[in-house]
Parts: C-alpha cells; sequence; structure tokens
C-alpha cells in the first residue's frame, strides 16, 4: 500500500496551509482594527489581539499535526497516541470548517477542505493496526 506517500502528501499540504490560516487570521485582525469592531463592548483592542491568537495558534496546531504525518511517512510507523488524537482533532476541524465554509465560501473552499480530510482519514487509515506488524503477537485462528 502506498501509505508512505498519502502521509509525506499529507505533511506538506497542512504545512503549506499553517501560513493561509495565519494570513487569513491577519486580513480578518486588519479588518477589525480598521473598522474599531468590538462584541458586546468589548475592547477592539483585545478583538485585534483574539484574532491574531487564533491566527497564529491555528497555524502552530497545522504545524504539529504536519510534524506528525511527516514523523509517520518519514518512519513508515504509525503515530503514537497523541498523534493520532491530534490528526483525529485536526481531520474533525477541517470537516465542521467544510461544512461551514460551503455556505459562507463557496464550493472551492469546501473541496479543498474536504480535500484535506481525506488525506487526514487515509494517513489515519493507512497506519491502521496490523495483525502481522512487527513487535506484536499474531492472533490466533
Amino acid at each position: 500500500m502506498a501509505r508512505r506517500p498519502i502521509a509525506l502528501v499529507t505533511a506538506a499540504v497542512l504545512f503549506l496551509e499553517a501560513p493561509g490560516i495565519v494570513a487569513v487570521n491577519a486580513v480578518m485582525a486588519g479588518f477589525v482594527e480598521a473598522q474599531s469592531m468590538s462584541l458586546d463592548g468589548m475592547d477592539p483592542a483585545a478583538m485585534v489581539a483574539g484574532t491574531w491568537g487564533l491566527g497564529i495558534g491555528s497555524g502552530l496546531a497545522l504545524l504539529l499535526c504536519s510534524l506528525v504525518a511527516l514523523l509517520a511517512g518519514v518512519r513508515d510507523r504509525r503515530p503514537g497516541r497523541f498523534g493520532r488524537a491530534l490528526l483525529i482533532g485536526c481531520a474533525v476541524v477541517h470537516g465542521l470548517l467544510g461544512a461551514v465554509a460551503v455556505g459562507l465560501l463557496g464550493w472551492a473552499a469546501f473541496a479543498f477542505l474536504v480535500t484535506v480530510l481525506g488525506l487526514l482519514i487515509l494517513t489515519l487509515v493507512a497506519y491502521a493496526e496490523d495483525a502481522d506488524a512487527p513487535g506484536e503477537a499474531p492472533t490466533p485462528a
């Protein structure tokens, strides 16, 4: 099976998506600052800081997911428990964002997010626990 290339492509896509999400949040922070927006009387500076924080945090999370997929591809072993949980969380977020993006941004954004979702699921399924994996006892017949 072509699990190593799937994991490496997933890592590359997530690595390229990280600066994109930071850039989108930077644009949103610029709009919030320029229009002095607030939510229920909150300080506009806090809104700008929160938007930047969300963008940077999301970018770092995508980079961490990319690192997990890259290590899985390079080692050709499934990620550990924390890595799998991280990739599952990333897949859930991409699925939810894809559902929202269809109405707000259009079908192109939906297609991109669902493609990344598919890559994440393929990576997780390709490295599913094998019965004949080294170091594990074979299952009795």
